[in-house]
């Protein structure tokens, strides 16, 4: 189609990444995608539906799955997956294409930005500056998706923000094989990963977590899912603005607005370790 923005030859912005991948990891954070209100409205509202995968890894199989999985919500979405080294870039093929680049998204003005495992490569004095650099090559009302997974893709968290920052945190796990909230904290984005300690924002947040899901016990009987709705309840009471999902989700979803967990200042000699 004419008008269409290709990637264009920038100096990549980044470093290279391990590369780590793996068929179905990124699936509890395409579920999420595909159900969230503002993401669905920003992309049925663009002019141009370009999604990019950022840092897709060694293999691109999370990029046609994320492919696949937006084309339910906009038939034409675009997705281009970009990588900063070039020995990772393959042909395209079901509609989905490859190109080199790095946080200045080689040119393009995505409407959506994934970037899974990527972050987490990098100290977190690095974060806001590619953030910025990210957010600010979106297209207007363009959102970004920080996030971190394991290996298996059973435990998630990720960061949404716009080009004002950062709007609201998630975590997803898979309710049969994460015994409680916390043990997603290992797998927390970068810019909170080293902020789950008392006073910190994220550290209440999981705490509390705990505490609900404990109190939820007397409903382990009728399985996790029921379990986490009502510990998501208690913390709802207990004054946390815990998002309630119209759709009953698939996994275990805790996400709450930014300014719940932003990390607090740190002095000097603290920010040095990370």
């Amino acid at each position: 189609m004419a008008g269409r923005a290709k990637p264009h030859q920038l100096n990549p912005v980044g470093t290279i990444t391990r590369g780590t991948t793996g068929v179905n990891r990124l699936r509890r954070s395409d579920r999420w995608l595909i159900n969230d209100d503002l993401v669905t409205a920003r992309l049925h509202a663009a002019t141009d539906p370009l999604v990019v995968d950022l840092g897709y890894g060694a293999s691109p199989w999370t990029t046609f799955e994320l492919a696949a999985r937006l084309r339910t919500v906009r038939p034409d979405v675009r997705v281009v997956g970009l990588e900063i080294d070039p020995e990772r870039v393959v042909p395209g093929r079901d509609g989905v294409s490859f190109a080199r680049g790095g946080f200045e998204l080689a040119g393009l003005r995505p409407v959506l930005v994934r970037a899974f495992n990527v972050l987490r490569q990098y100290p977190e004095s690095a974060v806001p500056e590619a953030w910025s650099t990210i957010t600010s090559g979106l297209a207007p009302g363009g959102l970004l998706v920080d996030g971190t997974c394991d290996e298996l893709g059973r435990r998630s968290a990720w960061v949404l923000l716009d080009h004002t920052g950062p709007l609201s945190l998630t975590l997803a796990w898979d309710p049969f094989t994460v015994e409680r909230p916390s043990d997603i904290a290992e797998r927390l984005p970068k810019v909170l990963i080293h902020r789950n300690i008392p006073g910190e924002g994220v550290h209440a947040l999981l705490t509390a977590a705990d505490r609900a899901w404990s109190h939820a016990a007397p409903l382990a009987p009728f399985g996790p899912r029921a379990r986490w709705r009502a510990a998501a309840h208690l913390l709802r009471e207990q004054g946390f603005p815990v998002r309630e999902y119209r759709r009953r989700m698939r996994d275990n979803v805790l996400s709450v607005p930014w300014e719940v967990v932003a990390p607090s200042p740190l002095d000097e000699s603290v920010a040095d370790r990370m």
